[in-house]
């Protein structure tokens, strides 16, 4: 090769350089510069997907709101719907406390005169049995003043009494009706209200006679809306004596539906100032000697106290015959004045004791047209002369076995 011209070996030299390059590649040196290079543009690639990741949303946000102004990637924003509709008008805004939905209207004052009462027709509870068909009507009654007429409903001369019975924060009016039958009236506690308009309606009945007791004598309004009535076990009518009645205060209140009874007894029970007495007798009937056409007629009576009470003293009763001999002269005065029904008040009997008392009598010799079964009685009295009933009264009486 030394041989060939300076020249030539200068060109073939440089065109092995240049075919040598072509074939092997770039050296490591290049290949690190192309390294460097492509980390520089993954890196810058990397950076601008998360750009568009973050501004697209804000953008596409802005764009839907037509925000000309949308804020910077760096801010975050709530998408906010776009309303429907628009109210008509704007809500007032509140310038003081909230209030309820609704308020109870007033209740109407339930405040009654007597004169107001007989001026309109009410409807009144149920009577007890049987007074309906007497003639004691329920249906839109007239009521009237106190009166003696039978079978009419009637105010008494009670005192209304005047309270919030049903917690509505009005008055109502209680009264005490009365329907008489003779004598004696069946009663009822009747309440009365005003209806919004302002008549008079009825409320109900808070309780009448009959149901454990046969008078009303009172009635009072506490101020928690309950009603104390003050009844009696009997009424003190037709000749029976005022100190037998018994008295109590029984409490009813209104629920809501009807009145019940909240407080007081419910029943009076047995008497305590009763006795049981029990009577038996022995008789003797003989002619009188001489020329008397009359018989005598010997009773011996035996009186037990079965108790629980001491009976102070007793009477007899049935003797419309002569009086003729035995225990007649230790009689009490004034119980042997009626010759009718000639009774003798005597000393009486302790609770477990007995005692035999003895009568004669001048009956006629031979029965007339008018002669019946005669029949006598044996009662309690006490030490003020005041006669009570007996706790068993069917075996406080006894017969003759003949007429006389």
């Amino acid at each position: 090769m030394s041989d060939f011209d300076p020249l030539l070996r200068e060109r073939l030299s440089a065109y092995r350089n240049d075919v040598v390059s072509r074939v092997t590649g770039p050296g490591p040196d290049q290949a690190r510069h192309h390294l460097r290079r492509r980390r520089r543009m993954t890196a810058v690639a990397v950076a601008a997907a998360a750009v568009v990741l973050v501004v697209a949303p804000v953008v596409a946000n802005a764009a839907l709101r037509g925000d000309r102004n949308p804020p910077v990637p760096a801010e975050s924003v709530e998408p906010t719907a776009t309303p429907t509709s628009t109210p008509s008008t704007p809500a007032p805004t509140p310038t003081g406390s909230p209030s309820t939905a609704t308020s109870t209207p007033n209740a109407p004052d339930g405040r009654i005169s007597r004169a107001q009462l007989l001026a309109t027709r009410v409807d009144l509870p149920s009577w007890p049995s049987g007074m309906a068909e007497g003639g004691c009507t329920t249906s839109k009654v007239r009521l009237k003043d106190d009166t003696t007429d039978t079978y009419v409903s009637m105010l008494g001369d009670d005192e209304f009494e005047h309270g919030d019975i049903d917690g509505d924060g009005a008055v109502e009016t209680i009264a005490i009706v009365a329907c008489r039958y003779g004598e004696a009236s069946a009663k009822q506690v009747v309440a009365f209200d005003r209806d919004p308009e302002g008549r008079i309606v009825t409320v109900g009945r808070v309780v009448r006679t009959g149901d454990g007791f046969d008078d009303i004598l009172a009635v009072e309004i506490n101020r928690n809306g309950s009603a104390e009535v003050r009844v009696a076990d009997i009424v003190p009518c037709c000749g029976t004596p005022t100190y037998l009645r018994r008295e109590q205060v029984r409490t009813y209140r209104w629920d809501g539906e009807r009145f019940s009874q909240t407080d007081g007894p419910t029943t009076f029970g047995k008497d305590p100032r009763l006795t049981d007495l029990r009577l038996s007798m022995t008789h003797e009937l003989v002619d009188v000697p001489g020329a008397d056409t009359r018989r005598e007629l010997t009773t011996v009576f035996t009186v037990t106290n079965a108790g629980p009470l001491d009976a102070p003293q007793i009477s007899f009763r049935g003797f419309d015959f002569e009086p003729a001999g035995g225990d007649w002269p230790k009689c009490d005065p004034k119980h042997a004045t009626q010759t009718d029904d000639r009774s003798c008040l005597l000393p009486g009997v302790p609770a477990g004791g007995s005692r035999r008392y003895t009568f004669v009598h001048l009956v006629p010799g031979t029965p007339g047209p008018d002669a019946h079964i005669r029949g006598f009685w044996v009662s309690h009295h006490d030490d003020q002369d005041r006669q009570w009933p007996d706790l068993k009264e069917d075996d406080n009486s006894v017969d003759l076995p003949f007429k006389l």
